[in-house]
């Protein structure tokens, strides 16, 4: 039976090189050949500057570069630097009176370093003349024109990848519509007038929503279509296009079928999603992004799990998908030169170099059916290092050939010298041929089994450099990355095989297909729960600060971390107290929690969630159990919110009206947890949310009520009545916003809490002359984050003590109002907002009320 290595799953381009022959062979072999490291870090480097600079900056710089290559190649030149005083007739290093024999033999070494510069130099014109040619397609033609103006025009595109959805956002309070968007180049212009221009320029395409919205996502990339569109600049300067089109909301118009090798790649990924289709849901969205990077049936709620894990390099083409077929062929790279070299290539009587020309045309078939894109093609370019590794059989050839890889990645498509995704590839791939060998045979010098301690070395030292380019894009950090990559590596090679086995079968045996897609949908399950586990985890993820500064920030805190675990690994209980304190603060036991931050505080009544610009808001009802009032733009807000209030069961969700802000976190108040029923107001204004939460109660199994003016409720010592809309044969006047659910509630304690939702001036005067016996109330939920639109006689009628806001951070409606604030200062309130205190609660009653702010 063919033994396969596991392969280590690492970030989007990485590859798993297991250690083969170990740490052993790779001394016998000697250092790593480093000399091609330098010129690739120069052309990363030059590319990276160019594209941010004017055309005139580049070419001087490239003029400048091109110069200093020339004076240290030129071999006149180049000697003249190392020889003595003119008419001395001796170099500077030769013998002489004073020196010792041999001393002369520094100056071949110092030739060979001007030689290294002189590349250097060389690796850096060419690296910022290629990113400037690519940079001057963004800044000529009439497309950046028509961009500048907010023009209309007809024009031909090309697609050049695939189309893909937008996520789902909030956006105040509405929510963002989910659009198709794909890379395309506009290869012909048709002016005003009938004049045609042909061109060539890079832009985004936007499709809005519409009926024909999977025409769209059919597309296959080299598709030519002919579309009306409406052009504006890029959203960021550092973007790679030239501008951002928008198509109408009607069928593609296709003027050029696809190429040949797209149509038949794209029947093969289209054959996969066949035989997917009877797996369970996260099987089903799971294996064609991890076989072949098709992502179109993974939701949101699945894709953050996985991003909270540090798992998202498997929904994306990676180096490690191929590095899996690849090993299947060529077994590892450390025995490719022994008599019993590993894989399938040896039993079907494959040569050293037959191995590895079939190992290229595998890689060929790779890149045309997972398609040409920049992820997939550096995912193909670090699969090719295993190649060379199984036709030299040597470790040691790895570093310069993953140098190389940079360097002609970066002269082929130099936007990758900015792209974050890339830099993950490389610091992962190096960090396994650099770091991961050392590492693993340390662990197993103290007794880790071998298999285990290559698999914890490769995730150790993966995360270890690639935490902090997350936390300069992400702003956070994974704590659980480690634990959740180990716990995957076992599923990634049998889905990964299984699943490339169902994609070469499909076009031919459709059954047989759906068989081994069954059998990949096992391990992608396990890979999906495992993403899901993590993500439940309280600490599974923290805030970290992002930018440049918060990277290094975490660097050093890395390189710190990294040398105390040097220094502790001959003391047990010191290591082993720091793993149980990393547990306790990913579990994040509530009573726990309680003790440390006094977060919730004891014998809380009432808490406002900080959940950015919208509203969500907790009644204590119980031990575990809470009324929540709207859940906020944010599923993992709201999420974070209960768990850190211990919620775990909610017998009424109250949805005061459908903006967004206050139902779109819906997913995360039902995530984990029992619902008893959701209650809404009469208005189904907006329609597109009011059928959202229809949609997602009814698949969770939870009935949707509607809310009656007069109706009263209890829950164990928790009572409420509901104030508003007034009840009526129609729907109720005004907009959403007056047709919030406005509650009177009574707490433990006797505490009062009035929730006015997102109620106006209006609604909120006809609120006070339909119940005139409003007194004065504990604690004032302040209507509409705060807003300057408040009526002064209810508010100067209800008197609270305590008034809350929840307003989102530098948000651009001005929220919470001065005026507002004011008002109820005036009015001998206490004010507290979560864009400066964070979530808020309240315990006690009577005297001795308390509002508790967590802060930031």
């Amino acid at each position: 039976m063919t033994r396969v290595e596991p392969a280590v799953a690492v970030p989007d381009g990485a590859v798993a090189v297991p250690d083969g022959a170990g740490v052993g062979e790779a001394r016998r072999e000697g250092a790593a050949d480093l000399r091609l490291v330098p010129p690739a870090l120069a052309a990363w480097a030059a590319a990276a500057v160019a594209l941010g600079v004017t055309g005139w900056w580049t070419v001087a710089g490239v003029a400048l570069c091109l110069a200093g290559a020339a004076v240290l190649l030129t071999p006149g030149v180049a000697r003249g630097l190392f020889r003595g005083p003119a008419g001395s007739g001796r170099p500077t290093g030769g013998s002489g009176p004073g020196r010792s024999p041999g001393s002369g033999a520094g100056v071949p070494g110092r030739l060979m370093r001007t030689t290294v510069w002189g590349g250097v130099l060389l690796c850096a014109a060419a690296g910022a003349a290629s990113a400037g040619l690519h940079a001057a397609d963004l800044r000529r033609g009439p497309v950046p024109v028509l961009a500048r103006e907010h023009g209309r025009a007809w024009v031909e595109v090309a697609v050049t990848s695939d189309p893909r959805l937008t996520r789902p956002r909030v956006s105040g309070r509405a929510a963002v519509p989910v659009s198709v968007v794909m890379d395309a180049e506009v290869v012909r212009v048709e002016r005003a007038g009938g004049a045609t221009v042909r061109t060539r320029a890079p832009v985004l395409l936007v499709v809005p929503p519409g009926e024909k919205r999977d025409a769209w996502l059919r597309l296959l990339p080299s598709t030519r279509l002919r579309i009306g569109a409406r052009f504006a600049p890029p959203r960021a300067p550092g973007d790679p296009y030239a501008a951002v089109i928008r198509a109408g909301t009607g069928p593609p118009a296709v003027v050029g079928a696809p190429s040949a090798i797209q149509r038949g790649a794209g029947e093969l990924r289209a054959g996969l999603r066949a035989a997917t289709d009877g797996l369970a849901p996260d099987a089903r969205a799971l294996l064609p992004g991890l076989v072949v990077g098709d992502t179109s049936r993974i939701g949101t709620e699945l894709r953050d799990a996985f991003e909270a894990t540090d798992l998202s390099h498997l929904l994306a083409v990676s180096g490690s998908n191929l590095s899996v077929v690849l090993l299947l062929l060529v077994g590892p790279p450390g025995r490719a030169r022994q008599a019993e070299r590993g894989g399938l290539a040896p039993r079907i009587g494959l040569s050293l170099r037959g191995t590895a020309l079939a190992g290229a045309g595998l890689t060929l078939a790779f890149v045309c059916v997972c398609r040409p894109e920049p992820s997939v093609l550096r995912a193909a370019a670090c699969g090719l290092v295993v190649l060379l590794a199984v036709a030299t059989g040597r470790r040691r050839s790895l570093i310069p050939a993953l140098a190389a890889v940079v360097l002609v990645l970066v002269l082929y498509d130099p936007w990758l010298a900015r792209s974050y995704g890339f830099l993950l590839s490389v610091l992962a791939t190096g960090a396994l041929l650099v770091v991961a060998p050392g590492w693993s045979e340390a662990l197993r010098r103290r007794g880790v089994p071998g298999r285990l301690a290559e698999a914890l070395a490769a995730a150790l030292a993966a995360q270890t450099v690639s935490a902090p380019v997350v936390a300069v894009f992400a702003g956070r950090m994974s704590l659980v990355a480690i634990p959740a990559n180990l716990l995957a590596e076992p599923g990634v090679a049998p889905a990964t095989v299984f699943g490339f086995a169902a994609l070469a079968v499909a076009p031919v045996w459709a059954e047989g297909a759906g068989g081994l897609a069954w059998v990949a949908g096992w391990p992608a399950g396990w890979i999906a729960g495992v993403a899901r586990a993590g993500a439940a985890l309280p600490g599974a993820e923290v805030a970290w600060p992002g930018g440049w500064w918060g990277g290094a920030a975490l660097a050093l805190v890395t390189a710190g971390a990294v040398t105390g675990i040097r220094r502790l690994r001959h003391r047990t209980w010191p290591v082993v107290g720091v793993v149980v304190l990393l547990v306790l603060v990913v579990v994040r036991p509530v009573p726990l929690v309680r003790w440390v931050t006094g977060w919730p505080p004891p014998g809380w009544v009432f808490a406002m969630c900080q959940v950015g610009q919208g509203d969500a808001t907790v009644l204590a009802a119980g031990e575990g159990a809470g009324v929540v009032v709207d859940a906020g733009p944010d599923p993992v807000a709201v999420d974070r919110c209960l768990r850190e209030l211990g919620v775990r069961r909610v017998p009424l969700l109250v949805l005061t009206h459908f903006h967004a802000d206050h139902v779109a976190g819906l997913p995360g108040v039902l995530r984990g947890r029992s619902v008893g029923a959701v209650q809404v107001t009469g208005l189904d204004e907006p329609p597109g949310q009011a059928e959202f939460v229809r949609r997602v109660a009814g698949a969770a199994g939870v009935p949707v009520v509607r809310a009656q003016e007069g109706e009263r409720r209890r829950v164990g010592e928790l009572e409420w009545r509901v104030l508003w809309p007034r009840a009526g044969p129609g729907p109720p006047e005004g907009g959403p916003n007056d047709a919030s659910v406005t509650l009177l509630v009574r707490g433990p304690g006797g505490v009062s809490v009035l929730l006015l939702g997102d109620l106006e001036p209006p609604a909120q005067r006809a609120l006070w002359r339909a119940h005139p016996e409003l007194r004065a109330v504990d604690v004032l939920k302040v209507a509409h984050h705060g807003s300057a639109h408040q009526d002064p006689v209810l508010t100067a009628a209800v008197r609270p003590r305590l008034a809350l806001i929840s307003a989102g951070r530098d948000n651009d409606y001005g929220h919470p109002s001065p005026r507002t604030l004011a008002a109820l200062r005036a009015g001998g309130a206490r004010v507290l907002r979560t864009d400066r205190d964070g979530a808020i609660a309240v315990a006690g009653a009577g005297r001795g009320l308390v509002a508790v702010a967590r802060g930031w």
